[in-house]
């Protein structure tokens, strides 16, 4: 059944430069090497699937995201294709819509990840950096924030695939992977803890290809039934994982992507039924728009952040949700409302220094409440004077409070945001200092994101141009940042 062009589809198609015979044949050719040697697309059928939003059967969805994602270089599903079927959505199937969720939400994760790895293997890269913003937020899990659903576990075991081999012959392996048991899932909880301690320490290039794997293999395990309280753990352990390879992305400059792991990690927290932690995940969408300018879009999420963490959220998960609706208050000038948040939040903190936290909140320690002060008010000090004093006090406590803990990347950001808060207040000579300690630091990391705050920050000196040591710093600056790194003049 048709109902109207297919819009998703047509405007991908267009970027790709195809004919729809062109198309036609790829997917007959990849299908062959996924072993589907009975698809028989020709250019009327493609034409069917643009203009009168035809849904072809399966396999052929799944072979129209490979052959997209390996043209276009980036991640392209199902979904992104305008070609998922829709869920019986109706209020007397609403339960069968329900425990089908769960069942969608592995699809998503598995079919994600296998095709950025696809992308990792053959060298390509993620080149949208336009973020959708709230919309990217599907209504399900809309609903699910504002308060009126159930998590429930996956229950029906589906097939994998996993591409490799090259572009001209694609390998699909399709295998079974068995449900986990209870020392398994203990494994992959540890070894998301030695994922976040790296990303802490050295930035997420280098690790961010295993922790993707390991999501994956993850997603294939939530394939498979469990009982209640391993697919719980499991759910969360998908979370974790998306969150970190999310926030990995992110780091490395890999927004669009970044953005759909963020949006999967909350979807992975439903399904266990944890509020903060989908809370949690949603507020990296907000950071990730405040990284870019886009204040008032990330206030937005911030609301659905905290009403989506709901009752349960301890003090401590209050406190970081603050501070970074505090960096959006900032961001549009409004100095009573930041004092507003960041004084709750150092209240919530002391609340709740002492009790246990979730693996997921073990980095929001004193000393990131501290980077997350100075970052706000060093924001507000460009539409408040007055603020740059606490910068520089929060900024100092932080470094003073990571010294030797292995947070090299946060260090570096640190340097950035004092250096920032000198070429606004002034002192030049100051800022020098500790924008070429930055400088030395930054290349022990592999942050794509400490590069955009340098170059920001780089802007703030061109007042100091006519000192010859800051135009010789200037010019070190703009050799040393990567050019995919340097925003278009």
């Amino acid at each position: 059944m048709s109902s109207g062009p297919n819009t998703r589809l047509a405007d991908l198609f267009a970027l790709t430069g195809w004919s729809k015979g062109e198309l036609a044949r790829l997917v007959n050719r990849r299908g062959a090497a996924m072993g589907q040697q009975q698809l028989s697309t020709d250019t009327s059928r493609v034409r069917r699937w643009i203009e009168r939003g035809e849904i072809p059967r399966d396999p052929v969805p799944r072979v129209l995201a490979a052959v997209f994602t390996e043209r276009l270089g980036r991640v392209v599903s199902m979904e992104d294709l305008g070609l998922a079927r829709q869920r019986r959505s109706s209020s007397a199937r609403a339960g069968t819509a329900e425990a089908e969720e769960p069942e969608r939400t592995a699809e998503i994760l598995t079919e994600f990840t296998g095709m950025d790895l696809m992308l990792n293997r053959r060298g390509l890269a993620d080149t949208v950096t336009e973020l959708p913003g709230a919309s990217v937020i599907p209504d399900s899990l809309y609903r699910w924030l504002s308060g009126d659903s159930v998590a429930y576990a996956a229950s029906r075991s589906l097939p994998r695939q996993v591409i490799t081999g090259t572009p001209g012959r694609p390998i699909v392996d399709v295998y079974e992977p068995g449900p986990a048991g209870l020392e398994e899932v203990a494994a992959l909880e540890r070894s998301f803890e030695v994922f976040r301690a790296w990303d802490a320490s050295r930035g997420g290039g280098l690790q961010r290809k295993a922790v993707i794997g390991q999501l994956n293999e993850v997603g294939g395990l939530l394939t498979h039934p469990h009982p209640p309280e391993a697919a719980r753990r499991l759910w969360l352990v998908a979370a974790n994982l998306a969150a970190l390879a999310g926030w990995m992305s992110h780091d490395v400059g890999l927004e669009s992507t970044g953005q759909r792991y963020f949006v999967i990690a909350a979807q992975a927290a439903k399904e266990a039924g944890d509020r903060p932690r989908a809370g949690e995940a949603i507020s990296r969408c907000a950071r990730q728009l405040l990284h870019h300018g886009r204040a008032a879009e990330a206030l937005d999420l911030m609301r659905m952040a905290h009403a989506g963490a709901g009752p349960a959220m301890g003090p401590l998960n209050r406190a970081m949700l603050n501070t970074v609706e505090a960096w959006a208050q900032a961001s549009l000038g409004r100095t009573q409302e930041v004092a507003r948040l960041l004084g709750e939040s150092e209240e919530y903190y002391t609340r709740g220094a002492a009790e246990p936290q979730p693996d997921w909140m073990q980095n929001f320690n004193e000393a990131e409440l501290h980077g997350m002060q100075s970052l706000v008010y060093r924001t507000l000090a460009e539409h408040d004077p007055d603020a740059a004093e606490k910068a520089v006090a929060h900024v100092r406590a932080a470094m003073r409070l990571r010294a030797g803990q292995g947070q090299e990347r946060s260090t570096v950001l640190d340097l950035v945001t004092l250096a920032s808060v000198h070429w606004l207040t002034g002192e030049p000579e100051e800022a020098l200092r500790q924008t070429r300690e930055a400088l030395e630091r930054i290349g022990d990391t592999s942050s794509h994101r400490t590069w955009d705050r340098l170059y920001r920050m780089d802007q703030l000196a061109a007042r100091y141009q006519g000192l010859p040591a800051v135009a010789e710093l200037r010019a070190e600056i703009r050799a040393a940042v990567p050019p995919a790194r340097r925003p278009a003049e």
